[in-house]
């Protein structure tokens, strides 16, 4: 295994969107899953006051070291100024589950 794993999280307003990212990161092999969770009901601050919205969240599965070439593809798709897209370290998993990741993920 290749030691260091992340969840990536990533919210856009649209099932359409959220699709898209997941189809395409995991094509690309910079995540090897992407699940897809909402619709879900997001409270933030944005232009000075507080903003609701229906959103749908994509939780992607990765190694560490691919963070950079999965933001990238991230931002070259998320139809947002400033899209959400922030990393969990993986503490520790399954070691069948974590080498799976390294087999599906780019090297």
């Amino acid at each position: 295994m290749s030691g260091e794993y992340i969840q990536v999280f990533t919210t856009v307003e649209k099932r359409e969107d959220a699709d898209r990212i997941a189809s395409e990161v995991v094509r690309k092999r910079v995540a090897a899953c992407a699940q897809i969770l909402g619709p879900i009901r997001s409270v933030y601050w944005w232009k000075g006051k507080v903003e609701e919205a229906g959103e749908w969240l994509c939780v992607l599965k990765t190694r560490k070291n691919l963070f950079p070439a999965l933001e990238k593809e991230i931002k070259s798709i998320h139809p947002y100024d400033v899209p959400e897209i922030i990393a969990l370290p993986i503490v520790a998993g399954s070691a069948s589950y974590l080498k799976w990741i390294d087999t599906e993920t780019r090297k």
